[in-house]
């Protein structure tokens, strides 16, 4: 299933490592900025996660001052695995979601796969990211089915800064 451009995301609710909930951090609500972004992750066994991740929480600061005022990373990894995650791959300020279940993840239109090693779990999802605007709808996304060809983060702030500029809407609807 392909979300497209304008509709509303759909709903994620799920627990995040800290404690929180995706509720608390009101995604898609233009709390603390225009934007939210939702990066889906394929999990603890993915070193081009790692540096993805690593990413976002050192540039956090960089995405609010652009617009993008709720950001989350969200994979289908339980809970031990994506407490392990935060903690080896020391995330500091992103806050991370787990327990994504398959159905969750394919509403989002993410690929899915079966292990094919021994450190994977049996089924995850693979990379997604989703700009989601002020009022819930989805501005942009960009969905992979392979660990590759991920938005760089720069590009996702100098998008949202032009976007804002230019007063640009959703496109990719018709």
């Amino acid at each position: 299933m392909t979300l497209i451009p304008g509709a509303p995301a759909p709903r994620l609710s799920l627990p995040l490592v800290d404690g929180r909930t995706t509720d608390d951090l009101e995604l898609g609500t233009g709390a603390d900025g225009r934007f939210s972004l939702v990066v889906f992750y394929r999990g603890l066994h993915c070193p081009a996660c790692r540096r993805q991740l690593a990413e976002l929480d050192r540039r956090l600061d960089d995405l609010r001052e652009a617009g993008v005022g709720r950001v989350v990373a969200v994979s289908m990894n339980d809970a031990e695995r994506a407490a392990t995650t935060v903690e080896t791959w020391r995330i500091g300020a992103l806050p991370v979601a787990h327990s994504l279940s398959e159905a969750d993840a394919r509403s989002w239109g993410l690929f899915i796969s079966d292990a094919i090693k021994e450190s994977e779990p049996a089924r995850f999802n693979e990379p997604g990211a989703f700009l989601l605007d002020a009022d819930g709808t989805v501005y942009w996304s960009s969905v992979a089915s392979m660990p590759f060809s991920r938005p760089a983060v720069d590009d996702i702030i100098s998008g949202v800064r032009w976007a804002q500029d230019q007063n640009y809407p959703a496109r990719g609807a018709a």
